[in-house]
């Protein structure tokens, strides 16, 4: 099919749209609610870096301004766009039902329009699939943190397999962060033509969140 893929920067979206592309769907663009025009809900990345990950992978994003009130009616909008456009269904890394919306959300806003969910996290171990994330080559990096869930040392952390057994010593943990434990930002891995090196960070703290400000980066050749 072609697709659309609903897109945060973080881990769950990149694994899953590597899984749809391994299933032979042809992707169209990328999609990401952006909280302004700076910056993306949720993640709180850059446009900046968005506009890089795009580069990296080789498909179009789509960035898209929104707010609490809007953005049912604008993702339902864009959808009807990328419908118009040739898209069929739409990819998301969802693992569970969405965080802050209703049970079963995603199935009634797309039977309306008449594109097709694929989930290829949907309801799978979420053990499994940070172990396969980190085994299939995927490289990312903390940019969010729960303070009340992790400590700040985690921000700017690469899913690796230290991290993989950090999080499992902790044992409160779940693995995949679903829910809202952490926040990521993928760099490289085998859907990137390009790699994204990160060079400068700062940290913060708001609304008891910890988070990663990538103030420096570059996009670089890989194998190199």
């Amino acid at each position: 099919m072609n697709l659309i893929a609903s897109w945060s920067g973080g881990k769950d979206s990149a694994f899953a749209l590597h899984k749809a592309i391994q299933q032979g769907h042809k992707v169209q663009n990328l999609l990401i609610m952006m909280q302004d025009k700076t910056k993306s809900n949720f993640h709180m990345i850059s446009t900046e870096l968005l506009d890089a990950q795009s580069e990296a992978i080789g498909i179009p994003i789509l960035k898209v301004p929104t707010t609490p009130e809007t953005y049912e009616q604008q993702f339902t909008k864009t959808l009807n766009e990328a419908k118009a456009k040739g898209a069929e269904g739409i990819i998301t890394g969802d693992i569970f039902d969405v965080a802050l919306h209703e049970a079963g959300w995603l199935d009634k806003i797309t039977k309306e329009i008449g594109l097709k969910p694929v989930r290829p996290l949907w309801h799978r171990d979420t053990t499994e699939v940070l172990d396969e994330f980190i085994n299939e080559g995927f490289k990312a990096t903390v940019v969010r943190i729960k303070k009340d869930l992790l400590t700040m040392d985690y921000l700017g952390r690469e899913l690796n397999r230290q991290f993989f057994n950090d999080l499992k010593k902790l044992g409160t943990i779940d693995l995949c962060g679903e829910r809202g434990e952490y926040h990521t930002f993928v760099t490289d891995g085998p859907i990137f033509k390009k790699k994204i090196e990160i060079q400068q960070s700062q940290t913060s703290t708001v609304n008891g969140w910890g988070r990663l400000e990538i103030t420096k980066f570059a996009l670089k050749p890989k194998g190199r």
